[in-house]
C-alpha cells in the first residue's frame, strides 16, 4: 500500500472517533496497553507532558512544543484531530511524521495489532510514541483524545500534567457535570508529578483537582492565582501580553481565548525549568511570536482573506463557542457573516443560545458520517432568532457568504473542526491550482 491506501487503510479498519462517533470510541486502556507492550513502551525513552482539558489542548501543547524547541530541544508532538493531512497528528520540530514511516509501520505490525482490534486512536498514538523513540527525541508533549482517567495515552508516566480547562462536552462518555467531567480530567494526575491547571470556574472544580493531587501526592499549581500582574492589549501587531516575568510578550494566536490559554502555558514553564529544563527568556519570545510557523498550528483565530476578511477558529463547544462570540464582539465590521456547521452529538441548542443574533448565517455541514443535517441545524437556530440558508457543502456556503459580502464585511467559519477542516481544504487547493 502507498501513504493515501495506508492512511484509508486505518481509517476503515480502525474508525476514527472524530469522524464516525461512537462506533469508533473504545473505553479503557487494555488495548493501549496490549499495543504498548508489544512495541516494548517506546514513550519510557523520553520525556513527556501530558497535556488535557476540555478547550485550549491544542494551543497550548504547540506554544510548549514552539517555546521547547526554540530552547534547544528535539520535542515530539501528538495532537488530533487533524485537518488537512493526517501526518499533523505527529510532528518533531514542526515537521510532520514521514510518509515511509507511517506505511512501513501498518505494513511491518499489522499482523501483530489486527488481533489487538486497536481504534483508530491507540494505534496512531503508539505510531506516535515509536516514531518519537526513534527519533530520539528529547520530550513528547502528548495531548489527550477523550477524557483523561479511560484515555489511550493515560499509559504515559509524565514529567508534568497540564488540564487547561473544565466545559460541559462529550457528556454522554465524561458525565453530564462539570465535577463528573474534572474527575474524569483529573485522572491523568499521576503519583508525585506537577499539575498545572490552567482555569477554573467553580470551588467544586477546584475541590476535585485539590482532592485528586492530595491522594497522588502531587504539586498543583493553578496558574489563574500564581500568575502575577497580568496583562493584554489588543494591538494592530496582534495581541501583547505581560507579567513580571515576561514584558510585551507577543502572541502570534489571535484569538482572545489565547490570553488564557498563554497563562497556563507561563506558569507550565516555569514548572518545566524547576524540573531542571532550561528555558531561556528569549526561548519564550521566539516561541510565542512564531508558533504557527514552529509548530503548523492551523484553525485557531486564524485568517484566510482579507477583503472581506474571513476568519476561521476551531471552538466546537460551549465552553470554546463562548470565548469565540467574546472575540467576535471585538472586531470591527460593516455586517457579520457566519459559515456554521456542527456534529450530531454536541450541545447544539446551548451553542446555538450562544452565537450573534445580528449575523447573517450560511448554515452548512462536514463532509463526515457525524455531520448534523443542515436543514436540522437551521431549523433549530431559527428557535434562537438565528436567520440564514442551507447548503449542502462548505464551498457552497462559503461561496454564498463571499458573493453577498461587501469587503468591510466580516466572514466566521465554525462550529465544528471539521467545518474549518473543509473550509482550510477548499483554500489549499485553490491555492495548488493558481
Amino acid at each position: 500500500m502507498n501513504y493515501e491506501e495506508t492512511v484509508e487503510y486505518l481509517y476503515n479498519q480502525m474508525p476514527e472517533y472524530q469522524r464516525v462517533g461512537h462506533k469508533a470510541y473504545k473505553e479503557g486502556l487494555d488495548n493501549s496497553l496490549a499495543l504498548d507492550s508489544h512495541f516494548n513502551h517506546p514513550h519510557r525513552h523520553y520525556r513527556t507532558i501530558h497535556v488535557a482539558g476540555t478547550n485550549g489542548k491544542g494551543s497550548v501543547s504547540h506554544l510548549l512544543a514552539a517555546v521547547l524547541h526554540k530552547a534547544g530541544y528535539k520535542v515530539g508532538l501528538y495532537t488530533s484531530p487533524h485537518l488537512i493531512d493526517f501526518r499533523e497528528r505527529i510532528r518533531i520540530n514542526g515537521e510532520m511524521i514521514e510518509k515511509e514511516f507511517v506505511v512501513d509501520f501498518v505494513k511491518n505490525h499489522r499482523n501483530a495489532f489486527e488481533p489487538i482490534m486497536p481504534s483508530f486512536f491507540e494505534l496512531t498514538m503508539e505510531m506516535a510514541f515509536l516514531y518519537f523513540q526513534i527519533m530520539k527525541v528529547d520530550v513528547a508533549i502528548i495531548e489527550t483524545g477523550l477524557g483523561g482517567r479511560l484515555d489511550s495515552t493515560n499509559i504515559i508516566s509524565p514529567n508534568l500534567c497540564i488540564i487547561t480547562n473544565i466545559g460541559l462536552d462529550h457528556t454522554q462518555y465524561l458525565g453530564n457535570t462539570l465535577t463528573k467531567i474534572a474527575a474524569e480530567k483529573a485522572g491523568i494526575i499521576k503519583p508525585n508529578t506537577p499539575v498545572v491547571i490552567g482555569e477554573i470556574e467553580s470551588e467544586e472544580v477546584k475541590g476535585v483537582f485539590k482532592q485528586k493531587t492530595k491522594t497522588e501526592k502531587a504539586p498543583i499549581v493553578f496558574a489563574e492565582e500564581v500568575m502575577d500582574k497580568f496583562s493584554s492589549e489588543l494591538t494592530q501587531d496582534g495581541w501583547i501580553l505581560s507579567n513580571n516575568s515576561y514584558k510585551d510578550l507577543k502572541i502570534e494566536l489571535g484569538g482572545w481565548v489565547q490570553n488564557k490559554n498563554a497563562r497556563t502555558v507561563l506558569i507550565s514553564i516555569h514548572e518545566l525549568i524547576k524540573l531542571g529544563f532550561k528555558i531561556p527568556h528569549q526561548a519564550v519570545y521566539d516561541g510565542f511570536s512564531n508558533v504557527v510557523e514552529l509548530t503548523g498550528l492551523m484553525g485557531r483565530w486564524q485568517t484566510l482573506q482579507l477583503n472581506p476578511r474571513v476568519i476561521c477558529d476551531t471552538g466546537h463547544n460551549p465552553h470554546g463557542i463562548r470565548y469565540i462570540v467574546e472575540q467576535l464582539a471585538m472586531e470591527k465590521y460593516r455586517k457579520l457573516r457566519i459559515v456554521f456547521g456542527m456534529v450530531n452529538d454536541k450541545d447544539c441548542s446551548t451553542v446555538l443560545s450562544l452565537m450573534p443574533k445580528d449575523a447573517v448565517y450560511y448554515f452548512t455541514q462536514p463532509a463526515i458520517d457525524r455531520a448534523l443535517d443542515k436543514n436540522i441545524l437551521a431549523k433549530k437556530a431559527i428557535e434562537f432568532g438565528l436567520q440564514g440558508n442551507s447548503y449542502s457543502t462548505v464551498e457552497l456556503a462559503l461561496k454564498a457568504a463571499k458573493e453577498n459580502a461587501d469587503k468591510n464585511d466580516l466572514i466566521f467559519i465554525g462550529g465544528s473542526s471539521f467545518i474549518v477542516a473543509d473550509a482550510l481544504i477548499l483554500i489549499q487547493n485553490s491555492k495548488n491550482s493558481s
